[in-house]
């Protein structure tokens, strides 16, 4: 959800019958909502190097008992869970840092630095909400920000490790990179004069969690 893809073509369609046309050839799981015609060449629209920023949201479910419910849809995590201090842990996280502590070994990324605009953690009854947005993401970063935000969420680690972990730069010292069952990619912004019709891209049910 939320995901913009480009592509070079000579062909030339009304835009719905792009979208139509796509639609017709994928599977149930993924479909096209809009398309539009931008520039391109060595200036041109890229939709992963033209974005300003991007947003994901983690979704955690944090009760005793696992729900069948939410399985493959939010990482799980049994012990209870402090919401206000991972959320003020997190905040050393914010601004423009290196990143390594939570970049994964395989990040084919040229630089680990990276800026993270805001993150943001709250609860709503036995949902916990990770929301990060920054102007790129290395590889397993948000997984592995959020394992460690866990331990401190629990009481295994004070407030001051996750700035401790920032400083170290070592991947090895902070916790293990969480499940990928509860990563969503809810927008990628790009500038204006792009002019794309982007369509509001949050999770439905997190509107009504507001």
């Amino acid at each position: 959800h939320g995901q913009v893809v480009h592509f070079d073509t000579n062909a030339e369609r009304e835009l719905f019958s792009w979208v139509r046309g796509v639609n017709a050839h994928l599977p149930s799981s993924i479909a096209v909502r809009w398309a539009s015609e931008v520039g391109g060449g060595e200036n041109g629209f890229h939709a992963r190097f033209s974005a300003t920023s991007r947003t994901y949201h983690y979704l955690i479910y944090n009760h005793p008992i696992r729900s069948p419910l939410w399985e493959r849809r939010a990482g799980w995590v049994f012990r209870p869970l402090d919401v206000e201090t991972m959320h003020h842990a997190a905040q050393a996280l914010v601004g423009t840092h290196d990143f390594s502590a939570f970049r994964a070994a395989q990040c084919q990324a040229n630089s680990p630095i990276r800026t993270l605009h805001r993150i943001h953690a709250q609860r709503h009854n036995d949902l916990v909400i990770l929301t990060l947005n920054a102007n790129a993401f290395l590889h397993h970063m948000v997984r592995n920000v959020v394992g460690s935000l866990i331990q401190v969420g629990n009481g295994n680690r004070p407030v001051s490790w996750i700035a401790e972990l920032l400083a170290s730069g070592e991947r090895e010292l902070a916790a293990p990179t969480f499940s990928p069952d509860g990563l969503y990619l809810a927008k990628v912004d790009y500038d204006a004069n792009w002019n794309l019709p982007l369509a509001e891209t949050d999770l439905p049910f997190l509107k009504n969690l507001q």
